[in-house]
């Protein structure tokens, strides 16, 4: 059980409080406290009076995969998931460092879903969102998302956009293909999605997407949160836009990184083996030490939130309010259009949270954007 946190907590930057069922202006930057209550969105009492997109889905397997072929299978215990890493120990010394020995190269198949609005013009390059954890079987196979778009896209509030749900690899965390594409702090997996995941979404779906990275947001929850700003990051040439609910933005990087040993920790903070890393030191966070990006971020996480889920991983890097109120106070510092809430009376990837807060997120996400023809 996690502890609930105080929003309020002089660790954490200023937030303003809002008043109980109301969600941010859409147009506002800065850090919010929602709730208690969550009620639904006004906009999901309109889906049923408002035309629906359609969906394509197709497969994709490891066989036919260039930059994850083959995959990597973690062996847990009968009916439990995730066991492996409760029994695994970290490096001596090294909290941030967990040794797993039963992940090994195995095969992936996924589910892709594309929601293409009845409003697409066949031909014309549309905007898109990309999230992971997609997929009917998936985490968060969006289809609330396909209904508020619906009614944002039919009201005139969005562009005509094309959502594109990409399903995991498989199991989660450390070990497994899914934390492997969603912890690993790179750029590999935005190069994946770009190489070979949207020429088959444009082939399947019968569109053309944009090239424009301004006409491109990235979306997630917990790790594919977490990826999704590691997509913009990486690769602010493909992406501007950024929406993620609970974002692992903790040391869920596995096998371990010398070159940087905090995992998506060290977006915001540095590594806890050298907390005063600056600059080019090892271990120094991203956005603190480089050049402001062009990416716009809206998250959210809740109180009650995850905290230290591996008991073998001690390392001051897995407490998911704190790795968001820290990637607040840096987005902010450095100048960042950013939105951040902290949701009160609320778990990780909260279901009612995201009920109550998804048209405004989207409004917010896509503020400004005007069609290049790209």
């Amino acid at each position: 059980m996690s502890p609930r946190r105080d929003p309020h907590n002089p660790h954490y930057p200023p937030a303003y409080d809002l008043p109980d069922r109301t969600v941010p202006s859409d147009t506002a930057n800065g850090n919010f406290v929602l709730g208690p209550t969550h009620p639904f969105a006004p906009e999901f009492a309109m889906t049923a009076n408002v035309p629906s997109g359609r969906i394509v889905s197709f497969t994709m397997a490891s066989g036919h995969s260039v930059l994850f072929n083959p995959g990597i299978v973690r062996d847990d215990p009968d009916n439990c998931p995730n066991g492996a890493i409760y029994t695994s120990r970290s490096a001596p010394g090294d909290p941030s460092n967990l040794r797993l020995a039963e992940s090994h190269s195995g095969p992936w198949i996924r589910q892709v879903d594309v929601y293409v609005p009845v409003q697409y013009k066949p031909g014309t390059k549309a905007p898109f969102l990309v999230f992971g954890d997609g997929g009917a079987d998936g985490i968060y196979p969006g289809r609330d998302l396909f209904a508020i778009l619906d009614v944002l896209i039919a009201s005139h509030r969005l562009p005509p956009l094309i959502a594109i749900g990409i399903g995991s690899g498989g199991q989660d965390a450390q070990g497994s293909e899914r934390g492997r594409e969603y912890d690993t702090v790179s750029g590999t997996y935005a190069e994946w999605v770009e190489r070979e995941v949207l020429p088959l979404v444009q082939q399947h779906a019968g569109v053309a997407l944009t090239h424009d990275p301004d006409g491109r947001a990235t979306m997630g929850i917990s790790s594919s949160g977490g990826a999704a700003f590691g997509m913009a990051w990486f690769h602010p040439e493909l992406y501007h836009r950024v929406l993620a609910y609970s974002p692992t933005l903790t040391n869920q990087q596995w096998p371990h990184d010398t070159a940087m040993p905090g995992g998506a920790w060290q977006y915001h903070s540095p590594w806890a083996g050298n907390p005063t890393a600056t600059g080019s030191q090892p271990g120094a966070a991203l956005i603190p030490n480089a050049p402001r990006k062009p990416i716009r971020f809206w998250f959210e996480a809740g109180d009650k939130d995850l905290f230290y889920p591996a008991p073998a991983m001690p390392d001051g890097m897995h407490d998911w309010v704190l790795a968001s109120e820290n990637m607040a106070r840096v987005l902010a510092a450095k100048g960042y259009d950013y939105q951040f809430v902290l949701s009160r009376n609320a778990g990780h990837v909260d279901g009612p949270t995201i009920e109550q807060t998804l048209p405004e997120a989207l409004l917010w996400l896509w503020q400004n954007y005007k069609p290049q023809g790209k």
